[in-house]
């Protein structure tokens, strides 16, 4: 896997990713930038909570299960000093389908936590995780 981050002004970036997408990063106005796309830190929990939906969606799947949507909303709070690394992290998830059952969707998300969603297990080094879902069953 690879990524080459090139500075295109001010304080905003651009990242290619190894695929070919490209991905544009700004820093805040009291840091020279001019708040034009996301800050690096905002992508970084944006690719945790891609991550782990991914892998829930992907588990509930290949189980038959008949899930119809999955959001994952973060809340994360960082040191106070740098390095400003996460030190909570709360996942909320709420997952839309037919008869699901709330010990299968939870199976997906410990599984997602605890051994695919390297995301996640890379924040956990720094960060207290918890995790919380929501179950909505659809006619």
């Amino acid at each position: 896997m690879e990524c080459t981050i090139k500075w295109v002004d001010g304080m905003t970036f651009m990242a290619e990713t190894g695929t070919g997408h490209l991905v544009a990063m700004d820093g805040a106005p009291d840091a020279g930038g001019r708040n034009l796309a996301p800050r690096p830190m905002e992508l970084m929990l944006a690719g945790a909570g891609g991550c782990t939906a991914f892998d829930v969606v992907l588990i509930m799947k290949r189980g038959r299960h008949d899930i119809r949507g999955c959001e994952v909303r973060l809340e994360a709070e960082r040191a106070e000093t740098d390095p400003k690394v996460f030190t909570r992290i709360r996942f909320i998830y709420t997952v839309t389908g037919r008869n699901l059952k709330r010990e299968v969707v939870e199976r997906a998300i410990h599984l997602s936590a605890e051994k695919y969603c390297s995301a996640s297990i890379i924040l956990a080094k720094t960060a207290e995780i918890t995790h919380e879902c929501e179950i909505v069953d659809v006619d």
